[in-house]
């Protein structure tokens, strides 16, 4: 089985910086007032394509979270990422230098690396982590991807930057980072991503659907694809409406996204099966744009702690008196 729909190009640079430059990049900001609207369009972008959006997500987390932690908004023209993952290896450190701090060192797991002209970035300072923003335009920033070796999210440009004396300024400490209802709210965006890209995974089978005749189990594997991605969508319009609600309650900022990610994940992990289930391995092995879509979400749901994060769900819970937050 073939498609009509052409392979994506790799132009995924130029896409996102088109978005940049004409002003589309910019969503309200979460807790605002249109945390729907935000989300929607954060699925709308990874419905189009899974990488656009998930590149997208970082540059507007990294909006909201200058505009929580300092009151700054991302300026025009600006590309941002959130490196902010913490493997034991390799390190980064901040050192006092004569004009603030500098960043020394590598950090691994960032995408869009090469491509985003600044970031937000975790770095070790007197044995405490703590948040920075960098220019990346400096000669001390270097990027390397060789160390990516998966076909999913390949074109998200991600690997190990070396900062060597690289100017920082920073933004707050780690737990002005991760104490906050923002930072979970951010967590929210990453499964409206999910979303889309799962949305994409099952446009597949929908249009198989309306173009040729679909054998009854294959049918059945549309109906559980769509009510899964319905709940999932249901989810999100909820939370939205919840998180507007109560913008800066912690507590249930956590509950709220632990929730949402889980369901936003089962739902993906699921239209991936169902949509192989239902036509077999042909789209994935003859329709490029398909099999990318596959790969690429497969990849990203990874981002997902899974089972730990469902048992900091069941944990949350347990401590409250009545199974809520």
């Amino acid at each position: 089985m073939t498609t009509d729909r052409p392979a994506r190009p790799d132009s995924t640079p130029a896409r996102v910086r088109r978005r940049i430059d004409d002003g589309s990049a910019t969503m309200p900001l979460p807790g605002g007032g249109d945390t729907g609207g935000r989300w929607q369009e954060l699925t709308r972008l990874a419905r189009e394509d899974v990488v656009v959006g998930r590149l997208l997500e970082a540059h507007a987390d990294a909006d909201a979270i200058l505009a929580e932690l300092t009151g700054d908004r991302v300026a025009p023209g600006q590309w941002w990422a959130v490196w902010a993952a913490e493997p034991p290896t390799p390190c980064l450190d901040a050192v006092r230098s004569a004009t603030g701090w500098d960043l020394v060192g590598a950090k691994a797991w960032c995408s869009g690396a090469g491509l985003c002209s600044h970031a937000l970035v975790t770095a070790r300072a007197q044995d405490k982590i703590h948040l920075f923003a960098v220019a990346l335009d400096h000669p001390g920033v270097t990027p390397d991807l060789s160390t990516w070796h998966a076909a999913g999210m390949a074109r998200s440009a991600t690997g190990t930057v070396s900062f060597d004396h690289v100017p920082a300024r920073l933004v707050g400490s780690r737990d002005d980072y991760l104490e906050r209802a923002g930072f979970w709210h951010g967590a929210i965006g990453v499964a409206a991503c999910w979303l889309g890209g799962a949305e994409a995974v099952a446009d597949t089978l929908r249009t198989s659907a309306r173009s040729r005749s679909l054998d009854a189990h294959a049918v059945a594997h549309l109906g559980a694809a769509d009510a899964a991605l319905a709940g999932a969508r249901w989810a999100l319009q909820g939370a939205a409406a919840e998180t507007d609600r109560a913008p800066r309650d912690l507590a249930s900022a956590r509950v709220r996204a632990l929730r949402v990610r889980a369901v936003v994940e089962s739902a993906a992990t699921g239209v991936i099966d169902h949509v192989g289930r239902a036509l077999g391995a042909a789209p994935l092995a003859l329709d490029a744009s398909h099999a990318s879509a596959v790969a690429d979400l497969s990849v990203y749901l990874r981002q997902s702690h899974a089972e730990r994060d469902l048992a900091a769900l069941g944990a949350a819970l347990a401590a409250t008196e009545d199974g809520s937050p």
